[in-house]
């Protein structure tokens, strides 16, 4: 059979109050709508359409060829939105799962076993349910004694006794794909929101004799809907807990989990340790057998495997195998460290290239250079990379010594297995092998010190 997906995500989300459209807010590092999209993409979904209105081109943007779009240049209410997939679907058969943009926790799995009850038992329509603690303000979902779905009803017209039911409606719906377009037709905008309600579908397909299915989720907080600050903190806390979860199952230890933070794109090996405060962001990549925090952020870099990262912030980098890092180290962009590399503390590395084995120990500024092998940079080494206007390279060959607080002003190359003397700023390029002294002679005034004013009563 068939199968289809529309995506609502075309409504401003006021209750935000962000400049940020609501469907692309984050939640741990991934938008919204980028984990609705995901999560049914691992269906056997024929095509995804994602209606788009507000922030129509940075949705696209975000989401790109994952989905096709459709736009809802004005926005009129569930049902209205869905019709803007009519001339696309409306003349195909099979089943249309329709979903909200800002649902980011529903998972795969859940929307699966919707999917397979539906057709299973041939519905018109399916609703996700789920059992609410406290039911307020959702639609019940009323029973026949025979378990069949009666009707859904708004809180604001249940009964005392429907609003004691506890099964509510989460928004979240399978449909026989050319039913829910004959029955969207026959919607009426005649409430106080002058809106055409998707819900108002169940109704119709009801009085017309179709059947009308439910599926309830064990996981009420899946089915969650974020429409302000407050709910995106509770999916913050949730999607951490499951993706820390599944990383620990998966072999990753992780010291204190309340307090380490992991984004959805973060891929972690085996028998790597996470201590506390450690912050995983964006593409980043950890080998095996790692070690890594406490109160290290690491965004969009690959590590290898057995490197310890302690206390340090790493941007958008290679790490190799075997490499120590820390404590408070920083690694900016553009920066390659290979094999047995160590970056101890207060040491700063900007687009650089570290080759195996070499070492900045402590106390360096290292930017725009090319580190070859088993280099030692000494304490206070910098290379002056900046003239006040544009930046040049340094090249630092293999084996090369370079004492504590040295200047290598670039563009400057220092040769294979120089030395270059403690306290020296080197502006010439150095022969490899060579010895190079650039600094002043020592001159030491005797009796000078006496002969201060200051030291005259």
């Amino acid at each position: 059979m068939n199968r289809y997906a529309v995506i609502l995500a075309a409504g401003k989300g006021t209750r935000m109050k962000s400049k940020l459209y609501k469907v692309l807010h984050p939640v741990c590092g991934k938008a919204m709508v980028q984990h609705v999209i995901d999560a049914v993409s691992k269906l056997n979904v024929d095509s995804i359409y994602t209606v788009i209105g507000h922030g129509a081109e940075k949705v696209k943007s975000q989401v790109g060829d994952a989905s096709h779009y459709v736009l809802q240049e004005e926005q009129l209410g569930t049902g209205h939105a869905v019709m803007q997939a009519q001339e696309q679907l409306s003349e195909k058969s099979g089943t249309t799962l329709v979903l909200c943009g800002d649902t980011p926790l529903l998972t795969a799995d859940t929307l699966e076993a919707l999917i397979k009850q539906h057709e299973d038992e041939n519905a018109a329509v399916t609703l996700l349910t789920a059992h609410a603690d406290d039911p307020t303000g959702y639609g019940r979902v009323i029973r026949n004694d025979d378990g069949t779905v009666a009707k859904v009803v708004e809180h604001k017209d249940a009964s005392e006794d429907e609003k004691l039911v506890q099964e509510i409606n989460t928004g979240t719906y399978c449909f026989d794909n050319q039913l829910l377009f004959q029955a969207l037709s026959q919607v009426s905008n005649d409430n106080s929101q002058g809106e055409y309600y998707l819900p108002d579908v169940i109704e119709i397909l009801k009085r017309e004799e179709h059947k009308v299915a439910a599926y309830q989720t064990i996981d009420f907080d899946e089915t969650m809907g974020v429409n302000d600050r407050l709910a995106l903190s509770r999916a913050e806390i949730i999607m951490k807990e499951r993706i820390n979860r599944q990383h620990m199952l998966n072999g990753v230890t992780i010291i204190d989990p309340a307090n380490t933070y992991i984004d959805a794109t973060v891929k972690i090996g085996q028998d790597t340790t996470l201590l506390p405060g450690t912050i995983l962001k964006g593409q980043t990549e950890i080998g095996e057998d790692c070690y890594i925090g406490p109160f290290s952020e690491i965004s969009n870099c690959q590590v290898g495997n057995n490197t310890k990262i302690r206390q340090s912030v790493l941007t958008d980098s290679e790490v190799g195998n075997e490499v120590q890092i820390g404590p408070y180290a920083h690694i900016r962009p553009h920066s390659a460290l290979q094999d047995q590399v160590k970056i101890g503390n207060f040491v700063e590395v900007k687009k650089a290239t570290f080759g195996e084995g070499s070492k900045a120990s402590h106390l360096s500024y290292i930017g725009d250079a090319e580190v070859g092998s088993n280099v030692n940079l000494g304490c206070g080494s910098i290379t002056v990379n900046y003239d006040g206007k544009n930046k040049y390279l340094t090249k630092i060959e293999d084996n090369v010594f370079v004492g504590c607080n040295s200047n290598l002003v670039a563009p400057v190359t220092i040769g294979k297995g120089a030395y270059i003397a403690a306290g020296s700023t080197v502006t010439e390029d150095v022969p490899g092998d060579a010895l190079t002294i650039a600094r002043a002679r020592q001159v030491n005034k005797e009796n000078y010190v006496s002969k201060l004013s200051h030291n005259k009563e």
